[in-house]
């Protein structure tokens, strides 16, 4: 039997396989709302296979934005209109559902991608003040963000915590908070950018301390029965920076608190990493928290083939495969593996005649979750 295409449970949210489609973000909300785009992108990755689709990052504040045209849930115009976009992919997919919740800190205030990411700077237009754990800037030459006080810790927390409940009123079945890639969880983690002199700077077990209440935050917040999870970086790519120790440190403290699990990538804090990417080059990270942790592990980065998958999986590198990139280019990613590696996935019923009758044994009827 494959490994890939075997059943996985996050907490108490069982998955038909195992392979995760992850948060991509697509730039393109209204004042942080889901639109017809999320409609038609988010219904198309729901019609692939995989067995959890978690939405893109979605920030718990207007400033904790990325771009302007980052998703939010920070309001009840925000939660309205994700909930149509989620009514409407249950009526036609039993993939199960889970969102990235997030703050970008001294990474918000930017332009979307196709124009080029450069931060905007506060008093132009679609720009704001950034916010991090110290006053250092992301480029030298931007804005520099204002240190987070205790109060505006605080009301960070409770933006986190508002967001986790109005998540859990729209029937998201599970959340996954966003401490990678150089966004503000990360900014604390990283003593690259975090150079605080109170108990939130300093030693590890210091700057730990507010991503950890960020989750258990969230972790009261949203219902017991629905699991929390955290996405970190394993590493800074840069001397001197956050490393794949300090890393399962980190884990093993999400652990006690009752973390599902860990998806494992890496990067994304300091403009002078250093990375060689290669076909599943942070896989070896995920196997080192995996085996010092004991929490199920997800695996992500440059894992493009169902060979590759089921490699990491048997080898007991990981225990779910997370696909971005891979999936935009081919939503019928888990089709085709099923179709290698002789194992059953779900296709809606309106698409069994895409394959010929000996194929269609690969796909499984249509069935509630």
């Amino acid at each position: 039997m494959s490994r890939l295409f075997s059943p996985l449970a996050l907490g108490s949210l069982e998955l038909r396989n195992r392979i995760i489609i992850a948060p991509m973000c697509q730039y393109s909300a209204d004042e942080g709302s889901a639109t017809d785009w999320h409609l038609m992108h988010l219904g198309n990755l729901a019609l692939s296979g995989a067995s959890l689709l978690v939405l893109e990052a979605t920030a718990v504040s207007p400033e904790g934005r990325i771009t302007a045209g980052d998703l939010g849930l920070y309001n009840e115009d925000n939660a309205a209109a994700l909930a149509r976009v989620l009514q409407a992919v249950r009526k036609v997919s039993p993939i199960r559902l889970a969102i990235q919740l997030a703050h970008a800190g001294r990474k918000g205030s930017a332009r979307v991608p196709w124009e080029g990411g450069a931060q905007v700077a506060p008093d132009q237009p679609g720009g704001w003040k950034t916010v991090s754990s110290s006053a250092l800037p992301f480029h030298p030459g931007d804005d520099p963000p204002a240190s987070l006080n205790r109060h505006a810790m605080h009301l960070v927390l409770e933006h986190f915590a508002t967001a986790a409940r109005r998540a859990a009123l729209i029937g998201v079945e599970g959340i996954e908070i966003h401490a990678a890639h150089g966004y503000l969880l990360h900014q604390f983690l990283s003593p690259l950018a975090n150079q605080r002199q109170d108990d939130h700077g300093g030693s590890l077990g210091n700057r730990m301390r507010f991503p950890l209440a960020v989750f258990d935050a969230v972790r009261q917040a949203f219902p017991a029965e629905r699991p929390v999870w955290m996405r970190l970086s394993a590493t800074d790519w840069v001397p001197g920076g956050w490393d794949i120790e300090e890393a399962v440190q980190f884990s093993k403290a999400l652990r006690e608190r009752g973390c599902a699990a860990i998806h494992v990538s890496s990067g994304g804090l300091s403009p002078l990493q250093s990375i060689n990417a290669v076909p599943g080059y942070q896989v070896p990270f995920a196997k080192r928290i995996r085996d010092a942790v004991g929490v199920p592990v997800i695996a992500v980065g440059l894992i493009t083939t169902a060979g590759q998958a089921e490699a990491i999986l048997e080898n007991g590198e990981a225990d779910a495969i997370a696909l971005a990139r891979a999936v935009l280019y081919d939503p019928r990613w888990p089709w085709h593996a099923a179709a290698e590696l002789g194992a059953t996935v779900w296709a809606p019923p309106q698409y069994l005649r895409s394959q010929p009758g000996e194929y269609r044994k690969l796909f499984d009827p249509y069935a509630p979750r």
